[in-house]
């Protein structure tokens, strides 16, 4: 949760902020400011752990979720007359297939209690009628939607993973889409595997999870699925373990050190150019503030970090000794050695083999039956994306369940320079919200939040909205790599709250501050004169002293009141006392399955159990299709085409659209978690990358 602003804005103690929540529950950076006169400047911290970068679901997507009571793993081919593909899967890989599918930070959870179905993938064998239609759906397929019969799916994991559908002029991976193409791919006839090429990933681990639930889901078919890392580390290497068969070249660039995280701070650098922060920060684990005053790390933030840091490598270590079947105390070992040399992971089993890219090529060819001289038929990600699920037979049933995804910083209104696509603007949600409760079409709402927060009341009016929506449907809020601050304010007035194990979330807190730059004014010679009538006139417009002992007492209870608004509203939805709320809250960052545990989230799980709960909650069958219906992929503006054609043809770097979504001003109370990115990925979706510049840059005066 971070702070920024000019000014404070008190949100309303009148009744009607207080409503009585109905109980749908059994239990329950950088603050960006450096100013120059009066304007405020929000910065993301970097928390850094090591390891590249840090997944979920998809567009009118269908599944068929059975009973938990039949958790049997089928392996089978789609095409009884692919002969020539590989559709025994050893021993050894079932068991270890099966043991991810049953195991805590697979799709059933350790937290389970019956109450809410799990969701879990079953692959559905198809008759000769259905296979036959599938066929004729092909034939009369559109041209650009056609695929040569025996062809391979070739997925490129590199860089940023956006939660959100991306059209067709957007540049970038959507996790939507990447996750359909693998559901697509596995009921494909014409798809005989998948050729997975891992290169650095810069996203949280709620999409590594979700990714790799589905590349297991995947191979439920029967199909092969192969791996290739030529620059690879933690998360990467946790994909790669998941594929029947990973490759690496032996010049490859790779990392398995463990984890480490960073918290950097401003305090010294403020001090000698002459700024004085004054911050609230609510909550003794808030550090949205620290490192803007701070020039350490406190023992709160530390204990923080520490938990998360731990929970990280326990759950790497675990899911890595299990699908390799080695001891946990073999794989910190193995950590532990400092290991450089790639023919060291061949020897270890770390990987299947070293091998070039065209090696791996020709290897697939002979696994098809593919004579030498021809070409290995490939269809890539984004054309594959093109393919209707109509055409493999995935259509919905007529039960619609609508999707709306809620990505990035949390804004009231929009900016005069902001594109569509920037961040989570209150008043455009708020009006989906609206459509959805007035339509009939919908039997339920699932909500996909990946967001650190942001504005405090345009939190507090989204949390309004979706109340009111829950109360004529059923509303379940799915959590990706971080719902936190205000995206835990949004997720908690939904009847459910489904998270990743890894998904960061809590931080129940708020933060709020101004600048004194009387210092640096003397230093350059400026000088400003304030005329004022009214006792607290002054309160943040005078950026040229202190606050006065009465400002600083009214600017800290004014924090402490939103602090109270925001703790007790998440008290009463999780049906806990204040006072047991107060406990969980303080600003204190949780992971998926420590705020499980503490009754802040529900189930933990991706998307995929998000609709089993929907359909649940909706008295829908849980055999019984669905259609999810997306209702955030909006037309795309001149803008967001010119910026997509130059992304593809001059290769605009992701980090400047960042750095201009980082310089948008935040006004009021902050309900924002600190920037929390992984070591050698530049940040994660939320770090925001002025924090670098603006360092340097005040170094230099």
């Amino acid at each position: 949760m971070l702070l920024p602003s000019p000014s404070v804005t008190l949100l309303s103690n009148s009744p009607a902020v207080y409503p009585t929540l109905p109980n749908h529950h059994n239990r329950t950076t950088m603050s960006r400011f450096i100013t120059t006169t009066a304007t405020f400047i929000n910065i993301s911290a970097a928390i850094i752990t090591k390891s590249r970068s840090p997944l979920h679901f998809y567009p009118t997507l269908t599944y068929t979720h059975l009973p938990k009571s039949n958790r049997t793993i089928s392996i089978r081919a789609l095409n009884s007359s692919s002969d020539t593909i590989n559709d025994d899967v050893s021993s050894e890989n079932k068991i270890e297939l099966k043991s991810e599918l049953d195991t805590n930070g697979g799709l059933i959870s350790s937290y389970d209690d019956d109450k809410y179905p799990s969701g879990e993938f079953e692959f559905e064998n198809r008759g000769v009628w259905k296979d036959l239609v599938v066929k004729l759906r092909m034939l009369i397929a559109y041209p650009w939607q056609r695929v040569r019969k025996g062809s391979v799916l070739n997925l490129k994991l590199r860089g940023q993973i956006s939660d959100q559908v991306k059209t067709r002029f957007s540049s970038g991976l959507s996790l939507p889409q990447i996750c359909e193409n693998l559901i697509k791919a596995a009921y494909d006839p014409r798809i005989s595997g998948v050729y997975l090429h891992i290169e650095t990933l810069n996203c949280g681990w709620g999409k590594i999870e979700e990714i790799r639930r589905h590349i297991l889901d995947f191979r439920k078919s029967g199909k092969f699925i192969v791996g290739y890392a030529p620059a690879w580390g933690e998360k990467e290497y946790y994909l790669g373990c998941a594929c029947e068969e990973l490759y690496a070249p032996p010049s490859a660039y790779f990392s398995l050190y463990g984890l480490t995280a960073q918290a950097q701070f401003l305090g010294g650098v403020l001090e000698k150019v002459g700024v004085q922060p004054q911050v609230q920060r609510i909550g003794k684990y808030k550090s949205a503030g620290d490192q803007l005053t701070r020039k350490n790390i406190s023992e709160e933030n530390r204990e923080v970090l520490t938990t998360l840091v731990d929970n990280i490598y326990g759950n790497w270590v675990d899911k890595i000794s299990r699908a390799k079947g080695k001891k946990k105390e073999d794989i910190e070992n193995f950590i532990n050695e400092g290991v450089y040399q790639i023919q060291k992971l061949k020897e270890d089993g770390w990987i299947t083999d070293i091998k070039y890219d065209d090696e791996v090529m020709s290897m697939l060819k002979t696994k098809l039956g593919i004579a030498g001289e021809k070409k290995l038929p490939v269809v890539d990600y984004k054309k594959y994306s093109k393919v209707k699920k109509w055409t493999v037979g995935l259509s919905g049933g007529r039960d619609k369940i609508a999707v709306i995804r809620a990505s990035g910083s949390i804004s009231r209104v929009r900016g005069p320079f902001s594109s569509p696509s920037s961040g989570i603007i209150a008043e455009q949600f708020i009006e989906k919200i609206r459509t959805v409760k007035e339509s009939k079409r919908y039997k339920a709402v699932i909500i996909r939040i990946d967001s650190p927060g942001g504005d405090a009341l345009a939190s507090d009016l989204m949390w309004r909205e979706i109340r009111l929506l829950a109360e004529s449907k059923p509303v379940v809020a799915s959590m990706v790599d971080v719902a936190a601050s205000g995206g835990y304010y949004m997720a908690m007035a939904a009847q459910a709250i489904v998270s990743e194990n890894l998904t960061l979330t809590g931080s129940i807190g708020v933060v709020t501050g101004k600048f004194n730059l009387g210092k640096l004014y003397e230093r350059i010679g400026f000088n400003k004169e304030i005329i004022s009538k009214g006792r607290f006139a002054e309160l943040t417009a005078a950026d040229q002293r202190p606050f006065r002992p009465d400002e600083e007492k009214l600017f800290a209870e004014s924090a402490q009141n939103a602090y109270q608004q925001f703790r007790n509203k998440a008290a009463l939805s999780r049906s806990m006392s204040a006072d047991k709320m107060e406990e969980f809250a303080q600003g204190r960052v949780w992971t998926g399955n420590d705020a499980a545990s503490r009754g802040l989230v529900d189930a933990i799980g991706g998307f995929s159990r998000a609709v089993a709960i929907a359909k649940h909650k909706a008295n829908i069958p849980q055999d019984k299709k669905v259609t999810l219906v997306e209702l955030s992929k909006s037309s795309p503006s001149l803008p967001e085409i010119l910026s997509g054609i130059g992304s593809s043809v001059i290769g605009i770097d992701a980090t400047l659209k960042q750095l201009m979504d980082g310089l948008t001003l935040g006004d009021g109370v902050q309900a924002r978690m600190d920037g929390i990115m992984f070591q050698r990925s530049e940040g994660s979706s939320f770090a925001n990358p002025i924090f670098n510049l603006l360092k340097d840059y005040l170094s230099s005066l």
